[in-house]
C-alpha cells in the first residue's frame, strides 16, 4: 500500500464524521440504522466502487477490512450504549474519527523525516518514538489530542441542544478533552486491539462517567481527598519503590503502578489501597510459583516476570475508574463494590493463570473442553480453576475485612469474577490466536465484566 492510498484510507476516515452532525437531529433508533446502513454498505458495496484502494495488505491477505467494519460498528455501539445520550455518542465518534486518524497521518510524517542530527539540541530533549511504545510517535499522540479534543468538543455542544436536560456547558468542554487524553493514551499502549474499538470504547466510558459527577459529591470529597494525598503519595511512593527493587514490575510499571495507587488511595480510602496491596502481592508471589517449569514450557511471564504498565491497567484500571466514582458521583457503594470486584477478579485470574501454568495437570478450551498445551490462550485448569476460586473468595473476605462491603456481598463478588474469568478464557481461546486481543485486554475485560455481574447481582 502506498503512501498515498493510506493517506486516503485516513482522509475517509476523518471525513465520515461528518454524518455525526446528523445525530443532533436523530433520535437514537434512526441514528442506529444509519450506522447499520453504513456497515453494509462498507461490507457490500464500497469494494465495488473502488473502496479496494483504501484496503490494506493485510485487509487483501483476511479477504476482508477489519478496521474499516469495525469503523461503523464502533458508532453503531456508541449510539445503542447512550440511547438518550447521543451527545456523548457524537463526541466519541469525533475522537475516533479526527483524533485517530490525525495521529496517523502526523505519525507517518513525523517518522517518514530524516533522523535529526545528533548535534541538534532538540534531538535529545524531543523523542520521535513513544517510550513505552516505539510504533507510535509523539507526534501522532500530540495531534490525537489536538484534533480530537477539537472535534469532541465540537461536535459536544453541536449535539447539546438535542439532549434534555442539556448537558452544563462544563461537561460539554471538560468531559470531551479528558476523553480525548484517556484515548490517546489507550491508542498509545502496545496492544493489538483495532483502534477502531479500543478508542471509542475509553472515550465513551470516560464520557458516561462524567455524566455520573455532580457538584454535591464532588464537593463533598475534596476535602478527604485531599487530607490522603499526602499519605497515598508517601505510601505508594514506599511502594513502587519495593516494587521495583523486588523485581516485581519494570521500571514503567512501578511509575504506573504509583499512578493508580495513588488515584485509589484518594479517591476509594486507605482500606481500598490495602485490598490492592493485596492483590499486587498475590500476584507477584503465584507468578513465582513453578518457575522453573513455566520457564522450559516457554509460558513464563516476560522479564523475569516483572509487570509493565499494559498489566497494571489491563487488572486495575476498572478500580482506577470506581474509585474516582467514589469520590466523584452520588454512587459511592455501588462503586466501591465495583471496585472490590475487579481487584478480585484480576488477582484470582492471575492465581488461577498461573497455578494451572505450574501444576496443572490437564488444561482443556473453555469453548470445546479439548485438551491443550499449557499456556495455551483461553486454557483452563482444574488446579487452577480451583485456586482462581480460593483467591476469589480470600480477596472478597479482604475487602469485607478493610470495611469496603459488607459480608452478605462476598458471594457475588466470587461469583463476578468467576464469570468474568470464563468470559475471559472464552474470548482468549478464539480471539487471542488470531491477534485481536491480547493478553491485557483480556485482563481488562474479565475486570469489567466481574464489576457489572457483582453490581447486577447485588
Amino acid at each position: 500500500m502506498t503512501d498515498y492510498s493510506e493517506r486516503a484510507r485516513q482522509w475517509v476516515h476523518i471525513g465520515s464524521v461528518s454524518f455525526a452532525l446528523l445525530l443532533r437531529l436523530l433520535n437514537w433508533w434512526q441514528a442506529a440504522a444509519l450506522a447499520l446502513s453504513a456497515l453494509v454498505f462498507n461490507l457490500l458495496v464500497l469494494p465495488r466502487v473502488g473502496g479496494r484502494r483504501l484496503y490494506r495488505p493485510v485487509d487483501e491477505a483476511r479477504g476482508f477490512p477489519l478496521g474499516i467494519l469495525l469503523y461503523p460498528l464502533a458508532v453503531l455501539g456508541l449510539v445503542l450504549a447512550f440511547p438518550s445520550r447521543l451527545d456523548i455518542a457524537a463526541a466519541g465518534w469525533g475522537i475516533l474519527a479526527l483524533g485517530d486518524g490525525a495521529a496517523t497521518l502526523a505519525g507517518r510524517i513525523a517518522t517518514a523525516t530524516p533522523d535529526r542530527s545528533p548535534a541538534s539540541p532538540s534531538a535529545a530533549f524531543i523523542p520521535r518514538r513513544l517510550p513505552w511504545n516505539r510504533e507510535k510517535s509523539v507526534a501522532g499522540t500530540l495531534a490525537f489530542i489536538v484534533f480530537g479534543a477539537i472535534g469532541s468538543i465540537a461536535l459536544e455542544l453541536w449535539t447539546r441542544p438535542a439532549v434534555v436536560p442539556a448537558p452544563t456547558m462544563t461537561f460539554a468542554i471538560a468531559a470531551p478533552l479528558v476523553a480525548t487524553i484517556a484515548a490517546a493514551l489507550v491508542e498509545s499502549i502496545p496492544i493489538r486491539l483495532d483502534d477502531n474499538i479500543s478508542v471509542p470504547f475509553t472515550a465513551g466510558v470516560v464520557m458516561w462517567l462524567a455524566s455520573l459527577m455532580d457538584r454535591a459529591s464532588i464537593d463533598a470529597s475534596a476535602v478527604p481527598v485531599l487530607a490522603t494525598l499526602p499519605w497515598a503519595l508517601a505510601a505508594n511512593t514506599v511502594a513502587a519503590w519495593a516494587g521495583y527493587r523486588a523485581r516485581s514490575v519494570s521500571a514503567a510499571g512501578a511509575v504506573t503502578g504509583f499512578a493508580i495507587g495513588v488515584i485509589i488511595y484518594a479517591g476509594a480510602g486507605g482500606g481500598a489501597w490495602v485490598l490492592l496491596m493485596i492483590t499486587f502481592l498475590l500476584a507477584s508471589v503465584s507468578s513465582r510459583l513453578g518457575l522453573e517449569r513455566k520457564t522450559l514450557l516457554g509460558i513464563a511471564e516476560e522479564r523475569g516476570g516483572r509487570r509493565g504498565p499494559g498489566n497494571a491497567i489491563a487488572n486495575c484500571g476498572v478500580a482506577v475508574l470506581a474509585a474516582i466514582a467514589v469520590a466523584t458521583t452520588p454512587y459511592a457503594a455501588a462503586a466501591t463494590l465495583a471496585l472490590v470486584a475487579a481487584l478480585a477478579a484480576g488477582g484470582s485470574d492471575t492465581v488461577a493463570s498461573e497455578i494451572g501454568k505450574a501444576w496443572g495437570r490437564s488444561t482443556f478450551l473453555v469453548t470445546s473442553l479439548r485438551r491443550v498445551p499449557p499456556g495455551t490462550p483461553g486454557a483452563m485448569s482444574l488446579e487452577g480453576t480451583a485456586a482462581g476460586l480460593v483467591a476469589a473468595f480470600a480477596l472478597a473476605a479482604a475487602g469485607v475485612a478493610a470495611g469496603l462491603a459488607p459480608a452478605s456481598w462476598i458471594l457475588a463478588i466470587v461469583v463476578g469474577a468467576t464469570v468474568g474469568s470464563m468470559v475471559e478464557s472464552a474470548l482468549g481461546a478464539t480471539l487471542e490466536g488470531p491477534g485481536i486481543l491480547n493478553n491485557d485486554m483480556l485482563n481488562f475485560i474479565n475486570t469489567a465484566v466481574a464489576a457489572a455481574i457483582t453490581l447486577a447481582i447485588a
